[in-house]
């Protein structure tokens, strides 16, 4: 998804509303979409997260910068405990204790890629993507 630098000099929450009228929002996960998580106590600049693979109804991996401090994660465990399957609620794998973290982030949906993308594509991206993330 190539979001113009308007969206992505905003905090990671205001992503969700920058994207209405440009890009599909929904509450299902597909390879490519990004996962924009809200405004929290923890996360008050809220987070987002692209989706790397589907591997159920309530259960998707992610790559995603900074959920562990100055670190890229490929291929993490995101699972929806929403009560109503709608991933308006999630947990995050936390890489330090090796397991699922125990706080529920309150999530706002996905924004859909313009194009389809495959796992391998977004795995070969990642460098260019910190690359450039860096250099700005």
């Amino acid at each position: 998804m190539a979001l113009t630098p308007t969206v992505r000099w905003r905090a990671a929450a205001d992503w969700w509303w920058q994207a209405d009228g440009r890009y599909t929002r929904g509450d299902r996960p597909s390879v490519g979409s990004v996962l924009v998580l809200r405004r929290s106590g923890r996360l008050p600049s809220g987070h987002v997260a692209v989706v790397s693979q589907v591997l159920g109804a309530r259960q998707i991996l992610v790559t995603q910068a900074n959920w562990v401090h100055h670190r890229v994660s490929q291929d993490q465990s995101v699972f929806d405990v929403s009560p109503r399957n709608d991933w308006s609620a999630v947990r995050v794998w936390w890489p330090p204790t090796r397991q699922l973290g125990i706080t529920d982030y309150p999530a706002y949906g996905f924004i859909r890629a313009d194009r389809a993308a495959t796992h391998d594509q977004l795995i070969a991206a990642t460098p260019r993507a910190i690359r450039l993330a860096a250099s700005e």
